[in-house]
């Protein structure tokens, strides 16, 4: 990436007890990693936090002011315990509104079933924007670079898709790997030479024990092309120089 080409950068924030219990697998993390890249937002850190509001509050306000996006997943639904709206108001120090589109978005599908747990739904700090759900209509809220998404997976994603063509990012980051039958400890010293040459490019290698052998995944990393074809091609040749062969995969 050259030295004028802004990386534009986002964290995701997992909202749970249940995640950090191990009751529920967090799969939104993997979700938002993988669309982000392939949008050219760089997804630099994250997060999962208790359903405890100072730990929320802290996190959110520590995590707008240093990305350019913040993504927070769970904790927006009709239950006693799903507090980030309340969490996320008390970060930008605004009250909790009823959301007038909101609610009349919630009433129109409920009809006569709509009761005071489904309009906790309709709650959002004030000033916030709705983020369109098609799946179950209870939306998601943004509010500046904060964008509160729900915990399930299946509405988190389509309330995702609803929302990032707002999103402004930089050249996609593309990736080779490279699967060798060596162990890490025999490709490190020449892979260290490698990354100094492509000071650009990242580089990283994960080991692996297959069948009772060992091997490495080497994954290169950069939103150049031609730069980062150069780096995979004397990569194969350092693989081949130490006796391996490799499989490439993107």
């Amino acid at each position: 990436m050259s030295d004028g080409e802004r990386v534009t950068t986002a964290a995701v924030l997992v909202i749970g007890n249940e995640i950090l219990s191990g009751r529920t697998q967090d799969a939104n993390t993997n979700f938002l990693a993988k669309r982000l890249t392939e949008l050219g937002v760089r997804l630099m850190e994250a997060r999962v936090v208790p359903d405890i509001e100072a730990e929320i509050v802290t996190a959110v306000n520590a995590l707008r002011g240093r990305y350019d996006y913040v993504f927070t997943t769970g904790g927006i639904g009709p239950t006693h315990d799903d507090i980030t709206v309340d969490c996320v108001a008390a970060a930008f120090s605004v009250p909790v509104i009823v959301h007038p589109e909101a609610k009349q978005l919630l009433e129109a599908y409920y009809g006569e079933s709509v009761n005071a747990a489904r309009m906790r739904m309709a709650r959002a700090p004030e000033g916030a924007e709705l983020i369109e759900n098609p799946v179950s209509v209870a939306p998601g809220l943004k509010l500046e670079n904060v964008f509160v998404l729900a915990g399930i997976p299946r509405i988190m994603q389509a309330q995702f898709e609803s929302l990032c063509h707002g999103l402004v990012g930089g050249p996609p980051l593309l990736s080779r790997a490279l699967t060798v039958a060596l162990p890490e400890s025999v490709v490190a010293p020449g892979l260290g030479a490698l990354q100094e040459r492509f000071a650009e490019v990242e580089m990283g290698s994960y080991p692996f024990q297959r069948g009772g052998r060992f091997g490495t995944s080497l994954v290169l990393r950069s939103s150049d092309l031609e730069l980062l074809d150069r780096a995979a091609e004397e990569l194969e040749a350092l693989v081949r120089g130490l006796g391996g062969e490799g499989e490439w995969s993107v």
